[in-house]
């Protein structure tokens, strides 16, 4: 699977209208090469350069799963919502919603990983008010059922 944006290229700054110093909209997103039998797909963002509470765990900044096995990527500025017009559920730090990049003006960039995954099944998790214990759940269902996965990163530290 390969998975991309047209808003920046991979391992590059991601511009600023889709991060909290700007719009913090979530960008367009597209894969390609789904694995035959793929039902659906899990979308993961994370900042893998912040640990929650000294933990080795991550912000969740955007999980989105459910996402019917025939999509080929996510429009730019995905609505507000537990649950999207295609079935597809998502939670983030900051609720039912795209959380854009955050990190701040000191120190160096963060690397915001974007990585979808090609599931056999759909998964039954529902969301709760906890994005982490969300994240939980739905990382433990997809054991066993994960057909592929791709990765994307773009890089954000606050302007000055």
């Amino acid at each position: 699977m390969t998975l991309s944006t047209p808003a920046w290229p991979d391992g590059d700054p991601i511009p600023v209208k889709y991060t909290q110093a700007g719009e913090q909209i979530s960008p367009a997103l597209n894969w390609t090469n789904t694995p035959p039998g793929t039902v659906s797909f899990v979308l993961h963002m994370l900042d893998p350069d912040v640990a929650r509470n000294k933990t080795t765990e991550t912000q969740v900044h955007w999980l989105v799963w459910n996402i019917p096995g025939t999509a080929t990527g996510l429009p730019e500025g995905v609505p507000k919502g537990e649950k999207l017009p295609d079935g597809s559920m998502q939670i983030s730090a900051s609720g039912p919603v795209y959380r854009g990049p955050g990190a701040p003006a000191s120190g160096p960039p963060h690397h915001y990983t974007f990585e979808i995954y090609a599931l056999d099944t759909k998964i039954e998790v529902p969301a709760s008010t906890d994005a982490f214990e969300t994240r939980a759940n739905v990382m433990k269902a997809m054991q066993g059922h994960v057909l592929g996965k791709a990765v994307y990163v773009g890089l954000f530290k606050r302007p000055q």
